[in-house]
């Protein structure tokens, strides 16, 4: 089958067309014909190895982490499935692998694709969708009349928070440029700040929560906007001692994630709030809620290009240049 790969980690290190086996599957899998994947920042830092203290892979490695597309084989536990069905998932990150022709998943990982998206629009929603669900159900417990910061509501992940947030009955304040104002204003964002002339921190006050989707500095002033007991979530900052237990990581890895983790420890106890970083798991459980939301026309897809299957590699410096509006997809078939 074809596939996308890397055969080592690195910036510069090339994804590159290759034939790999078809996959094996077990007892509690189902194969699926991929027919789009989503691109995700998560792909370009585990190109780049920065995800290796969380995440161990070998090579050469197949990349992508969520898609769409028919079931072409079940296995013999699985009895949610059959072949014919259109799914849609986010396989588990020991069995990433999506930018291919066929993927092996776990039954646990999968939804019936929502009846009214194409597969590409369908292949947008998994990672997105997961990570805001956890992050505003498990971990904020976002409740009606709270308010939110979104950053970067364009992007890929903020494009869904947004409608989520609102869905939820939460006002939502959020961060782009001044290209991104129409498409955030339509998504229901309440207050739109253009991060390139005003400063979030200086305007905001008095916030519930914050959904992080940047990282550094802008992660940093955040903690400014929150009143006290206000929780950040964040998916790009440095994990901390926390997540460390949280995960089971280990008394060494949480030992090094409370070293490097310490400035926003001191931001915490500053300002009385709490940091929270997100790893986001599978689920199909939640995909099929999601499913839901997507079938009532409470959310949609938010799509910037689609990129045929051999142009995978141009669509990851695409994503990895900050300009896509909403999701980058790659038609596979």
């Amino acid at each position: 089958m074809r596939t996308m790969i890397i055969e080592k980690y690195g910036k510069d290190v090339p994804l590159l067309m290759a034939e790999r086996p078809m996959p094996v599957i077990g007892e509690y899998d189902v194969l699926v014909a991929i027919h789009a994947a989503s691109l995700n920042p998560i792909d370009f830092k585990v190109k780049e190895g920065k995800a290796r203290l969380l995440l161990k892979y070998d090579f050469p490695l197949i990349l992508g982490n969520d898609f769409s597309g028919v079931v072409v084989k079940a296995g013999g536990r699985v009895n949610e499935f059959k072949p014919g069905d259109e799914v849609y998932g986010r396989p588990r990150k020991g069995r990433i692998g999506t930018l291919a022709d066929y993927i092996a998943v776990h039954r646990d990982d999968l939804s019936l694709k929502p009846r009214n998206l194409s597969f590409e629009e369908a292949a947008s929603i998994p990672l997105v969708g997961l990570t805001t669900y956890q992050a505003f159900y498990d971990i904020l417990n976002l409740q009606q009349g709270q308010k939110i910061l979104i950053h970067a509501g364009s992007g890929g992940v903020g494009s869904f928070a947004i409608q989520l947030a609102k869905l939820m009955g939460a006002y939502v304040a959020t961060t782009v440029s001044e290209k991104g104002y129409d498409l955030v204003k339509s998504l229901g964002a309440d207050r739109i700040i253009n991060y390139r002339n005003e400063n979030f921190e200086e305007l905001l006050s008095g916030y519930d929560a914050v959904f992080d989707t940047l990282g550094g500095a802008a992660l940093e002033k955040s903690f400014r906007v929150l009143k006290p007991n206000g929780k950040i979530v964040s998916v790009s900052g440095v994990p901390n001692a926390r997540f460390g237990q949280e995960t089971r990581l280990g008394w060494w890895k949480t030992a090094l994630l409370s070293l490097v983790s310490r400035k926003l420890t001191a931001l915490e106890r500053a300002t009385r709030t709490s940091y929270h970083f997100l790893f986001m798991k599978p689920s199909g459980t939640q995909l099929t809620k999601i499913k839901e939301w997507i079938e009532a026309g409470r959310i949609i897809p938010v799509i910037d290009q689609v990129f045929k299957f051999e142009e995978a590699p141009q669509a990851l410096k695409y994503l990895e240049s900050g300009r896509a509006k909403g999701k980058v997809v790659v038609r596979i078939k």
